[in-house]
């Protein structure tokens, strides 16, 4: 999209965005809350905040189409099971290795595009995958022997990469039917009205948490959801995707580097080995699908 704003705007929110992206399972660990509620709270805080310039976005202007509705309320039930499969694995498992797993959603929408869109995909493609997919069974703790140790918190967050490919792929389609802001609350609607029923589904108390885990979940509302996602949203339509994506795969990094210290929650050898692995596998398809024209999807993660 052409910007008449200085680049440095940009790049000052990318690196931002992804930042603050970044500190998302740190707060996640710190809430010590159920994963449901966290990703409840996070999504319903942000829901409400928006709610206002939602509205106000659309006085005065015909009725959102129905199929872009339709398509945000999908969008809104594949991020709902993502960020609760992944703030679970965040409290079953420490916050580096879910958010790690949790970012390998370019895989599984490379696969969506194959069969979905019938994308014909390169060979560096399946390279990628291969080595990503190595990365995560080493990281997970299974190795050829069959001896598994398994990490559950890196299973849910594998889980929830699957179904944020979901929503990647759906929106897609929704930006093609709405404006950001329109598709960005209904998502965020949707997703807390999901989340809420998964809580009452699985009989976790909505409330009495202590005034520090409302303090957290607090700042997952407004500082990651929402400046976060607006700060990344800046970037993606100032600057080429082929430098937003990228960058963007720099945030578990970012999450290790501060659990360790912060949390405790040091990586073993083999987790970093296995960590470069997924994280150069999915550079690697990212890059084979680069060139292939695809409409712009939200940027943000976790």
């Amino acid at each position: 999209m052409p910007s008449t704003q200085p680049k440095w705007k940009a790049y000052a929110a990318l690196i931002c965005g992804t930042l603050i992206i970044g500190l998302s399972a740190i707060f996640t660990r710190l809430a010590e809350a159920p994963g449901s509620i966290v990703s409840l709270y996070r999504m319903a805080i942000v829901t409400l905040a928006f709610a206002v310039p939602f509205a106000a976005s659309r006085r005065h202007k015909p009725a959102l189409p129905r199929r872009g509705i339709g398509i945000a309320a999908l969008a809104g039930i594949f991020l709902a099971i993502d960020l609760a499969a992944w703030s679970s694995g965040v409290a079953y498992g420490g916050a580096t290795i879910p958010t790690l797993l949790g970012n390998a959603a370019p895989l599984w929408v490379g696969l969506g595009a194959l069969f979905i869109f019938r994308e014909r995909l390169k060979p560096t493609f399946w390279l990628g995958l291969l080595l990503a997919m190595a990365g995560a069974l080493v990281v997970l703790g299974i190795d050829l022997q069959a001896h598994i140790d398994l990490n559950l918190g890196g299973m849910l967050g594998l889980i929830g990469s699957f179904f944020y490919g979901g929503y990647m792929l759906t929106a897609q389609r929704g930006r093609d039917q709405l404006d950001t802001l329109s598709f960005f609350w209904l998502t965020a609607a949707v997703a807390s009205v999901l989340l809420l029923l998964i809580c009452l589904a699985l009989q976790i108390p909505l409330f009495g948490y202590s005034q520090k885990t409302y303090l957290y979940l607090l700042v997952l509302g407004l500082l990651v959801q929402g400046g976060g996602w607006m700060a990344l949203t800046y970037a993606q339509g100032h600057l080429p995707a082929s430098m937003v994506s990228p960058t963007l795969l720099t945030q578990p990094l970012i999450t290790a580097i501060i659990a360790g210290p912060l949390l405790g929650e040091w990586l073993t050898r083999r987790e970093w080995l296995g960590a470069m692995a997924v994280l150069l596998g999915v550079v690697i398809v990212h890059r084979s699908r680069a060139a292939a024209p695809s409409r712009s999807a939200p940027a943000e993660r976790h």
